[in-house]
């Protein structure tokens, strides 16, 4: 009976690594289907045959194809933001920190599809959640790096750093929803350098 169970045990684990597994090759595999075909409407079917996946685990795993969009979407955005950190490091000061930072994520190619993650999120409140979780998770990464980037640096900020971190990507996922929405001019017409406030210890002008 024991020998039983513990085959019963063992199935069961080996079932939801398979299911992990196969989940994460979904996001992943979505991620650089809209990274590599930026606009285009990806059909469950492709998404699938690309995976080596079933359709039917699109809806079994994620519940629809736009919840999977939006893990994909976030997922490229943290895949970026984890490069410009790379780019904030070799700052030399504040201000080319302000700078650097603010001109590589205004060129992120993640930022359409996490543009029409937000969209989606708006008219499917189902989604609001799958989002929200995403977006504290960019927001918590955020402040951990600008957190220690500060404390080695000798750098100040004027606000909390985690107020720091949620006003920088709220602006800059803001100015693309409204590029995307039609709004007249583009993200590079944003000043998304002024959204930052860290400066050198004495302040820089």
């Amino acid at each position: 009976m024991e020998k039983k169970r513990t085959e019963v045990r063992a199935a069961s684990t080996r079932s939801r690594d398979r299911g992990r597994a196969t989940r994460r090759r979904l996001i992943e595999t979505t991620a650089r289907l809209c990274k590599e075909r930026p606009g285009a409407e990806l059909s469950v079917a492709e998404i699938a045959n690309a995976a080596d996946a079933f359709p039917n685990q699109v809806t079994y795993y994620f519940g629809s194809k736009d919840s999977l969009l939006v893990h994909a979407a976030f997922l490229g955005l943290l895949h970026d933001a984890r490069r410009i950190e790379r780019i904030g490091r070799q700052a030399p000061d504040a201000a080319a920190f302000r700078r650097n930072i603010a001109r590589a994520v205004l060129a992120m190619p993640s930022l359409p599809s996490v543009a029409r993650a937000l969209a989606a999120a708006i008219s499917r409140p189902e989604l609001a959640p799958v989002v929200d979780r995403h977006l504290q998770l960019l927001f918590r990464q955020s402040e951990h790096f600008v957190n220690q980037l500060v404390a080695s640096r000798g750098w100040k900020a004027r606000r909390p750093l985690d107020v720091e971190a949620r006003t920088f990507w709220s602006t800059a996922l803001g100015a693309v929803l409204l590029v995307r929405a039609g709004a007249h001019g583009t993200v590079a017409d944003l000043d998304l350098a002024g959204a930052l406030t860290i400066h050198d210890a004495p302040e820089d002008a």
